[in-house]
Formats: structure tokens, C-alpha cells, sequence
């Protein structure tokens, strides 16, 4: 595989590691100075959530500057290893890279590829081999740190390679509604079960929503994000009309939401 030439970019990447170092010396910056990997967990995940909500914005310039606080956090784990002595910035550079050209033989190869599904299914094979031993479980790969809804879908798309998977939509429709009434069947009885159910009802949304191919993580943010707005909208509407919302009775403030819905 042939090497980048030399640009700005290599440039601006060497200033940034010497600012984290910098940070990171004695006479440096004491909150940098306290941190740890497992410090950092929490802006880690803050930081890659940012750049999805940046790319869900479409703006470009947004997309740029959270990238970058995304690249700070892993050249700020790679300064914190290489202090310790256990691996440097270049260690995982060069391990990403050298895992890219080993996993896609049908680009750095002579190996050839028909579809995505094709090199989906090579990278599983070379994860596999690259273990040096078979899985004891189909299952087996998937972080347990992940979100859960993250976690959810990628369990079930690993089942459904091996067959275990509805091959119509029907049956999946009929499980959201049998979850659904097994959370009714439990709600004042036992909360315990109840907290059960309502996991098994979440499980089989993210499992319809794989189906038909749609991004649980993304469609939940959409929703969310949807909520978020109406809600601002009708906390200013209640302003406008000289009504307190706290006050309002459900009915009133389903009134307003009603009302807020009809406004493009």
C-alpha cells in the first residue's frame, strides 16, 4: 500500500500531539494532568455522539470542529499509553492501518468481492481467523460497553446470519404486540417482571426496526430530538397566550400540543 505524501495535514497532527504533551508535563495544565482513561470515559462517548448529532445537522463546518474533539480524545488516550510505556500515537495508527489492508484483501489483494454483503461476510471470516481459534458463540464480538440499543441490534444481526431470523415482517409485527401486552399483563402487578417486559417489548422494536432497515439509534434520536422541539414550541405558545404550563391540565396542554403539531 503506497504512503500519503507529506501535507499540512501530518503537520497539523504533530502540533497536536506536542499540545497534549505539553498539557500533559508537570509545569502543564493540572486538570490535564489528573486525568486517566478511565477519567475520559464519559467525554469520550460525549464527543462521538456530538459528531453524529453534527452529521444529522448536515453542517459541514459543525462536522469539522466536533471531529476534531473526537481525534483530541484519542490523541490524549494515546499520550496518557505512551507515558505508561504501554503503546504510542504511532502504535495505533499503524494498527489501524495494517488491519484496513489485511481486512479488505479484495482491494489491497487479489481477492474480489460481488457486493457489500460479500465484504461484510469476508470481514467476519477475518476477524474470526485473526483470533486464532473458533467462537464459542455466534454471539461472540460484541462490546458489552455499547449503548443498549446499540448493543441490541448488532446482537440480533449476528443471529440472523446464522438463520435465526423471520423472514417476513409479519411475525416480527406480531411479536412487538405480543411483548407489548405481556408489559400491559404486568403494569400494577410486579415491578420486577414489569421491568422484564418492557426490556423484551424494547428488543423486539429494535429488532422490527432492523428489519426494515432502519437505524434504531438513529430513529430514536430523530424522535427525540422532534420531541425536544415541540416542546420548546409549546412552552413559548403558553407564553404567548399568557398561561402558566405548569397549571394547565393535561387536556389543555394536549390542546396546545395539537396546536403546535398543525404549524409547519
Amino acid at each position: 500500500m503506497s504512503s500519503l505524501p507529506p501535507s499540512s495535514s501530518s503537520e497539523s497532527l504533530h502540533r497536536l500531539r506536542q499540545i497534549v504533551a505539553r498539557l500533559r508535563a508537570p509545569d502543564g495544565c493540572p486538570w490535564d494532568r489528573e486525568q486517566t482513561h478511565m477519567s475520559l470515559r464519559a467525554g469520550l462517548l460525549e464527543e462521538a455522539y456530538e459528531v453524529v448529532h453534527a452529521i444529522e445537522e448536515q453542517d459541514p463546518a459543525h462536522l469539522c470542529e466536533e471531529l476534531g474533539d473526537l481525534l483530541l480524545q484519542v490523541v490524549f488516550h494515546s499520550q496518557l499509553a505512551q507515558e505508561s510505556g504501554q503503546f504510542t500515537f504511532e502504535n495505533v495508527a499503524g494498527g489501524i492501518a495494517e488491519k484496513l489492508v489485511r481486512r479488505h484483501p479484495h482491494v489491497f489483494g487479489a481477492d474480489h468481492c460481488e457486493d457489500s454483503a460479500e465484504v461484510l461476510q469476508r470481514w467476519e471470516d477475518i476477524k474470526r481467523a485473526e483470533r486464532g481459534n473458533a467462537p464459542e458463540s455466534a454471539l461472540d464480538g460484541v462490546s458489552g460497553g455499547l449503548p443498549a440499543l446499540m448493543r441490541a441490534e448488532k446482537i440480533q444481526k449476528k443471529a440472523a446470519r446464522t438463520g435465526f431470523d423471520w423472514a417476513e415482517i409479519g411475525p416480527v409485527l406480531d411479536k412487538v404486540r405480543e411483548e407489548l401486552a405481556e408489559v400491559e399483563a404486568e403494569i400494577g402487578v410486579d415491578p420486577e417482571r414489569l421491568e422484564g417486559e418492557i426490556g423484551d417489548l424494547l428488543f423486539s422494536v429494535v429488532n422490527l426496526a432492523r428489519k426494515l432497515k432502519i437505524d434504531g439509534e438513529v430513529a430514536l434520536h430523530r424522535a427525540t430530538e422532534k420531541f425536544t422541539t415541540r416542546f420548546k414550541s409549546l412552552e413559548k405558545l403558553a407564553v404567548e397566550k399568557g398561561l402558566v404550563l405548569e397549571n394547565l391540565s393535561l387536556p389543555e396542554m394536549d390542546a396546545l400540543w395539537d396546536e403546535i403539531k398543525t404549524r409547519p
